[in-house]
C-alpha cells in the first residue's frame, strides 16, 4: 500500500489530533489579546513573566559558565551548595507573606480596607526581614556546632552566605505585593534579572581586579548583590504604592495573617525544598565536582521550569479573586486555561532543550558534558509538574493550603527516602531519578486533590477534550 503526502494529509484531518492542537493553539494564542478580561489580563502577565524568567535564565546561565570557569569545578560546587541554602531558607524566612500578599492584599482592595492594607504592607516586610536575621543567626551557630561533620570546605562559605537571608526574604515579599498589583516587572525584573546581573557585573569587576574567584569570594558577591537589588526593589514599590495608598493609621493583625500564612509558608517552604533536596543531598555523598555537575544540569533544566513558575505567578492572586467571589465556573475556566499555559509551552521548552542541552552543557566545560542525561531524568519531573498546571496554587488561594502542605511534605519524605536510596547506588543519576519519582506523586495527589475538594479537573490530558475547564458536574 502506498502513503502518499495527500492521504496522509487526509487521515490526519480525519482524526482528532488537529483539532486538539488547534484548541491548545487558540488558548494559549488568547493570551496575547488585548481585552481587560481576568484571563487575558493574567494571560498577559504570564507571557511577560515568562519572557522576563527567560531573560533571567540567560542572565543567571551566563553566570553560572562565569563561575564554573572563574572558580573550577570544585570551588563552584561548594558555592552551589551554599546559594541553594539560601534559597530554601529564604523560601522559609519570608514567613509565608510572598505567598499570602496574593490573598489579602486583593481582599483589602476589594472591600476598600486601606487601614488593613497599610499594616499588611508594613508589617509583612517588617516580619520576613526579622525571621530572616534570626535565622542567618541560627544557621550560622548550627553550622559552628556542626563543623565536626561538615567538610571543612563547606564551613566558612556556608556562614557567610547566610548573611544574605534577611534581604532575600524580604525580596520574596515585595515580589509577591508587586504580583498582586499587577506589576510584573517590579515583581519579577530585581529577582530574575537584576540580581544575576549585579552578581556577574560584581564578580567580573572581582576578576578583572586580580582578586581570587574562589567560593567565599562568589558568595561575598553574591550576598552584596542581594543586599543591593533588595533595597532597590523596596525604592521602587515605595514609589509605585504611594499615589495609590494615601497615609493614614494602619491596622495590624499579625496573628490572623500568620495563621494563613503559615500553611502557605508551608507549601512554599516543601516546594523548594522538593526543588533543592537533590542538590544538598548530592552533596553529602559527592565531592563539590559531581555536585557541580548535578547543579550545572539543573540549572539547565531551569528554563522548562520556569513555564510554570510563571503561569503560577500570574495566576496566584487571580484564583484568591474568584474564590473570594464564589464564582467557580470562572475559576473552574481559569483553570482551564492555565493549565494549558503551563503544559503546551512546557512541553516545547522541554523538546529545544534536550537538542541544545550538550552545547549548554560544553559552556560550563569538559566536565559538566555527563550532565546530559540527568536533564533527561529530571525533565520527566517538570513535565508531570506541568501536567496539572499551577494546582498548588489553586487550592492554596482556595483555602485548602493545609492539604497542599501534606501533599508537600510527603513529597519531600518520599525525596528524601529515595535519594538515600538510589544516590548510594546509581550516583547522580539516582539522585535525577528519585527527584522525577517524586514529583510524578507530588502530580497525581495534587489532580486527585483537587477533584476531590474543588470538583475541577486539573490533568492536562481531560482537559483537551472538554470546551472549558468547568467542574465535571456541570
Amino acid at each position: 500500500m502506498r502513503f502518499t503526502a495527500s492521504a496522509w494529509t487526509k487521515r490526519i484531518n480525519g482524526s482528532a489530533l488537529p483539532r486538539i492542537l488547534g484548541k491548545g493553539a487558540r488558548d494559549v494564542a488568547a493570551v496575547l489579546r488585548a481585552d481587560q478580561t481576568e484571563g487575558s489580563a493574567a494571560g498577559r502577565m504570564a507571557v511577560f513573566t515568562f519572557v522576563v524568567r527567560v531573560a533571567g535564565a540567560a542572565l543567571a546561565y551566563l553566570s553560572q559558565i562565569v563561575l564554573a570557569r572563574l572558580m573550577g569545578a570544585h570551588d563552584y560546587g561548594i558555592y552551589s551548595v551554599a546559594w541553594t541554602l539560601v534559597i530554601v531558607f529564604g523560601v522559609m524566612a519570608c514567613g509565608g507573606f510572598s505567598s499570602s500578599a496574593n490573598r489579602f492584599i486583593p481582599q483589602y482592595l476589594q472591600k476598600g480596607d486601606l487601614n488593613g492594607l497599610r499594616g499588611f504592607l508594613r508589617t509583612s516586610r517588617q516580619t520576613a526581614f526579622l525571621i530572616g536575621t534570626l535565622a542567618a543567626a541560627a544557621g550560622m551557630g548550627g553550622v559552628y556546632l556542626l563543623r565536626p561533620v561538615i567538610e571543612p570546605f563547606y564551613v566558612l562559605p556556608v556562614s557567610v552566605v547566610l548573611l544574605a537571608l534577611p534581604f532575600f526574604a524580604v525580596g520574596l515579599v515585595q515580589d509577591g505585593i508587586a504580583r498582586s498589583y499587577d506589576w510584573p516587572s517590579l515583581a519579577m525584573l530585581p529577582t530574575y534579572v537584576w540580581r544575576p546581573l549585579a552578581i556577574l557585573f560584581l564578580l567580573v569587576v572581582v576578576a578583572v581586579s586580580g582578586l581570587r574567584t574562589d567560593a567565599l569570594t562568589t558568595v561575598l558577591v553574591a550576598v552584596s548583590a542581594t543586599l543591593l537589588v533588595a533595597l532597590y526593589q523596596y525604592l521602587h514599590l515605595r514609589r509605585k504604592l504611594a499615589p495609590r495608598i494615601p497615609a493614614g493609621p494602619r491596622r495590624t493583625e499579625l496573628t490572623f495573617w500568620l495563621a494563613i500564612s503559615l500553611p502557605m509558608l508551608l507549601v512554599d517552604g516543601f516546594l523548594q525544598l522538593i526543588t533543592s533536596a537533590d542538590v544538598i543531598m548530592v552533596s553529602f555523598f559527592r565531592d563539590p565536582g559531581e555536585v557541580a555537575v548535578y547543579f550545572a544540569a539543573s540549572k539547565t533544566l531551569a528554563l522548562v521550569h520556569f513555564v510554570y513558575f510563571a503561569v503560577r505567578a500570574a495566576s496566584a492572586h487571580r484564583f484568591s479573586n474568584f474564590a473570594h467571589n464564589g464564582d467557580r465556573k470562572g475559576l473552574a475556566d481559569y483553570v482551564h486555561q492555565a493549565t494549558l499555559w503551563t503544559f503546551w509551552p512546557s512541553v516545547a521548552a522541554g523538546a529545544v532543550l534536550l537538542l541544545a542541552a550538550p552545547l549548554l552543557l560544553r559552556l560550563f566545560g569538559s566536565d559538566f558534558t555527563s550532565g546530559y542525561e540527568l536533564i533527561a531524568i529530571l525533565m520527566i519531573g517538570v513535565l508531570a509538574r506541568a501536567s496539572v498546571g499551577p494546582a498548588d496554587a489553586l487550592l492554596t488561594m482556595t483555602g485548602n493550603q493545609t492539604s497542599c502542605a501534606g501533599i508537600y511534605a510527603a513529597t519531600f519524605l518520599l525525596n528524601v527516602l529515595f535519594n538515600l536510596a538510589l544516590i548510594p547506588q546509581f550516583g547522580l543519576a539516582g539522585a535525577a531519578i528519585a527527584t522525577s519519582c517524586a514529583i510524578l506523586f507530588e502530580a497525581t495527589c495534587l489532580a486527585v486533590t483537587v477533584r476531590r475538594k474543588l470538583n475541577i479537573t486539573t490533568f492536562v490530558l481531560p482537559l483537551m477534550f472538554l470546551r472549558k475547564g468547568r467542574p465535571v458536574d456541570q
